[in-house]
């Protein structure tokens, strides 16, 4: 890998989780990129190109099915890769999501940091 770094777009409402994995992932040496809102998240995943979204469903403004659609409509932001990180535990919304294109769905209460990194690297390789 080179030395440019490693990019991770958070799209999270949730000021603790957003502290949390973004101390995470920069020991890690990303460069983590913050928003909660989801036109934001659209404009920052196009002109950021970054190499992961961690994308949490339950969002002011716009929900995370909506900028996941978005992103995958896209040709500039269809490959991005994308991991959903919520706390909707339904096997429901984790198929609409693999549906929608997601690359993984991880629910917050069942992951760790640790584990949110481990499939990070797994899906930048």
């Amino acid at each position: 890998m080179s030395d440019k770094k490693r990019k991770i777009l958070l799209v999270e409402d949730d000021s603790m989780i957003v502290e949390m994995y973004k101390l995470r992932f920069e020991e890690e040496g990303f460069e983590v990129t913050v928003t909660d809102k989801g036109s934001e998240a659209i404009k920052l995943a196009e002109s950021l190109k970054p190499d992961i979204i961690l994308l949490d469903i339950i969002l002011p403004e716009v929900d995370g099915f909506n900028i996941l659609q978005t992103l995958k409509s896209d040709a500039n932001t269809k490959d991005l890769p994308i991991l959903l990180l919520t706390n909707l535990a339904q096997e429901s919304d984790k198929e609409r999501a693999m549906a929608m294109g997601a690359n993984d769905y991880f629910v917050k209460s069942q992951h760790t940091p640790s584990d949110v990194l481990q499939k990070v690297m797994e899906l930048i390789k």
